[in-house]
């Protein structure tokens, strides 16, 4: 397993990062320490988490995800790089949830006892929280810094104009700022390579990209002729819909029949070609991978002893240009 620098800063994370919000829900806690144990072994050190998760509950499951993860952890916590995120409602209050700072003080504090642990190596903000001040969060977000419940701060779902306006704030304060950032990218939703991510790679900032896969549909196993497969991200409770509007779409669908056809010819399976093509990126540092069986892993962790050459990766960029500009058709 390769490891990378986070961003600017000195911390080292695997270039794979295991996603979890699977485990929960679509996979219950035997086999989520299957899912971990199988990434351990292919050297997997870097995990990422949230305090809402699983994917597709509600607040009587939120922080199921990290309470599993962090009975995993036991005995070993010192082996792992762990990453979680704040924002989603965690009751039924209307302070329990964005990213104020009565809410971020809770819910981290909350993360560190389902984790079982005294401290969050990457905290982030999961979404922008336009209600709250960005001084407010940063200012929050740089006390637990301080107080070493946290070691480097990150943000998700962030626009490029928020995240500058964020670094701005960060260092015209002399506070600790945002060192990664998790955006949505894979074949089928390039935009970020617009703004983003050149903002990403001039401030130093690492790019932790989840849905890689684009929730299963580049593993080419969907039929659009036929209902979503339950027990998928396209099927799963409030995530379902999410999922659906996402990339259960026809010319999506033809844009995977394409990439099959070039998967095959080049004989790399289809989620392999995907993690390997978003690994290419210069601004990328780890992307998150997730799974519901440990065997999941094998195709693409693979990607990272997968070289694409320039023919086939500009038949790629080529294929999925509409994906870039934001114009694809619907």
């Amino acid at each position: 397993m390769q490891h990378v620098r986070l961003g600017r800063t000195g911390l080292q994370v695997s270039r794979i990062c295991l996603g979890t919000m699977t485990f929960g829900l679509q996979v219950d806690e035997p086999s989520s320490f299957a899912i971990l144990d199988h990434a351990a072994e292919k050297g997997v050190t870097f995990i990422d988490t949230a305090d809402a998760y699983p994917l597709g509950g509600d607040l009587t499951t939120a922080g199921r995800t990290e309470e599993i993860v962090g009975n995993w952890m036991k005995g070993k916590r010192e082996q792992y790089v762990v990453a979680t995120k704040c924002f989603a409602p965690m009751g039924p209050n209307p302070w329990d949830m964005g990213n104020s700072r009565r809410h971020i003080m809770d819910a981290v504090d909350a993360s560190l006892r389902r984790l079982q642990t005294d401290f969050i190596d990457l905290y982030q903000l999961h979404f922008d929280d336009r209600g709250v001040p960005l001084e407010e969060s940063l200012g929050a977000l740089n006390d637990l810094v301080r107080v070493g419940k946290v070691r480097y701060i990150g943000c998700s779902n962030y626009l490029a104009y928020r995240l500058a306006q964020a670094v701005g704030k960060s260092e015209l304060l002399g506070i600790a700022r945002f060192d990664s950032v998790q955006p949505r990218y894979n074949l089928l939703f390039r935009e970020f390579e617009r703004e983003l991510f050149p903002l990403c790679i001039d401030e130093g900032i690492g790019v932790i990209p989840y849905n890689p896969i684009a929730g299963g549909m580049l593993s080419g196993k969907h039929d659009r002729s036929k209902p979503p497969e339950e027990g998928t991200r396209f099927t799963l409770g409030n995530a379902a819909r999410t999922y659906q509007d996402r990339y259960w779409h026809d010319n999506v669908f033809d844009t995977v029949d394409e990439l099959v056809k070039v998967a095959d010819s080049a004989g790399i399976p289809l989620p392999t070609l995907a993690v390997a093509w978003t690994l290419q990126h210069p601004a990328i540092t780890s992307p998150i991978v997730g799974a519901s069986r440990p065997e999941q892993l094998d195709a693409t962790c693979a990607a990272l002893d997968t070289t694409l050459d320039p023919d086939l990766l500009e038949t790629l960029n080529q294929l999925t240009a509409p994906y870039r500009r934001g114009d694809a058709p619907r």
